[in-house]
């Protein structure tokens, strides 16, 4: 295959929330999701009210584009886990430095999406948003690298 390249621009932009990115505790972090009302009309959020969550994907663009790290390393650099592929991580240090995270809506007031949990920074540009539909869930059985438990028990924690 040929090599390809595109170009994206932000829907919208994190405004408030963390304004540093950190490894943990995301709970209850509280932002707003704020969309470009040059490009989107008052009605672009119509009926997403009636979701209790959105898929949000961003770029990650706080980090260092020379901080990539394609190959097998252990997560968070903790010796005491193995080293997996940067597709076995969800961490930032990827070649188009993009993230996927699902949130709770907890209100929209016109083209401003009240969140919760987005687990993304003030400026963050988002690409695009998406409500969550249960049925785009996994479906089957899940399995997950015992390693990742671990990591992410403290994640979602209250924020400190």
């Amino acid at each position: 295959m040929a090599s390809e390249t595109f170009s994206v621009e932000p829907v919208a932009h994190v405004i408030g929330g963390r304004t540093e990115p950190t490894d943990d505790y995301w709970g209850g972090t509280q932002a707003i999701i704020r969309i470009v009302d040059s490009k989107f009309p008052a009605d672009a959020t119509q009926g997403l009210e009636e979701f209790s969550h959105l898929e949000v994907v961003f770029r990650f663009h706080l980090t260092d584009p020379s901080d990539l790290h394609p190959g097998a390393r252990a997560a968070r650099d903790n010796p005491d886990w193995p080293a997996v592929g940067i597709f076995g991580h969800r961490n930032m240090r990827r070649l188009n430095w993009l993230g996927v995270s699902r949130c709770r809506l907890i209100k929209v007031d016109g083209l401003d999406l009240h969140v919760e949990d987005l687990d993304a920074v003030h400026g963050t540009p988002i690409l695009d948003i998406k409500p969550w539909f249960t049925e785009f869930g996994p479906r089957g059985d899940v399995r997950q690298a015992s390693w990742s438990h671990e990591m992410l028990t403290s994640y979602f924690a209250d924020h400190q």
